[in-house]
């Protein structure tokens, strides 16, 4: 069975890692764009994010160009995309770092959208879930492959009160785009 934990409002977090992303030579780890499957997947993910019901109030987005990418393709999906933030704490950010820039997200933001890296974003998933419905948590435990979307759910009165085992994973998804 699993239960409520927490007070206050429901709060959803939803940590979307960046599509799939071109290896050119030469370029930088920062600046890699995406790759072809990368500019199908982040549509998808987009479009199964608004399916789902699963709109954020504020996104958080790494500075690397794949993850910008990835959040221009994803919110354009959308009849009107939420405020992001840039944020370059988030590019190669392990979970402290996550959890800080999270912990800042304005108390009346009750869906928050981090756009990034792995292995942060799994790791911080796996660190924030207590509990996962169906089998989400082993998914998760085995890939967090590229435009994966994990949603984390949990009652509080801000922020900075998410932490460790504080979530419940309600949904894991990996939407692909076709090729045409």
């Amino acid at each position: 069975m699993i239960t409520r934990a927490g007070t206050g409002p429901l709060r959803r977090l939803v940590v979307l890692r960046h599509a799939k992303s071109a290896w050119p030579e030469g370029v930088e780890d920062h600046r890699r764009p995406l790759a072809s499957r990368g500019l199908r997947d982040a549509p998808a993910a987009g479009r199964a994010l608004a399916e789902a019901d699963c709109l954020p109030d504020l996104a958080l987005c790494s500075t690397a160009v794949r993850a910008r990418r990835t959040w221009e393709l994803a919110s354009a999906e959308w009849g009107t995309p939420p405020p992001v933030r840039y944020d370059s704490r988030l590019y190669g950010a392990d979970v402290p770092d996550l959890l800080e820039v999270i912990r800042e997200a304005p108390p009346e933001v009750e869906t928050l959208l981090v756009v990034g890296h792995n292995p942060g974003l799994e790791e911080l998933v796996l660190e924030l879930a207590r509990d996962g419905l169906d089998d989400t948590l082993d998914q998760v435990r085995t890939k967090f492959p590229t435009s994966a979307i994990a949603v984390l759910s949990w009652h509080g009165t801000g922020w900075p009160a998410l932490g460790p085992a504080g979530g419940l994973l309600t949904s894991f998804t990996v939407p692909r785009g076709h090729r045409e």
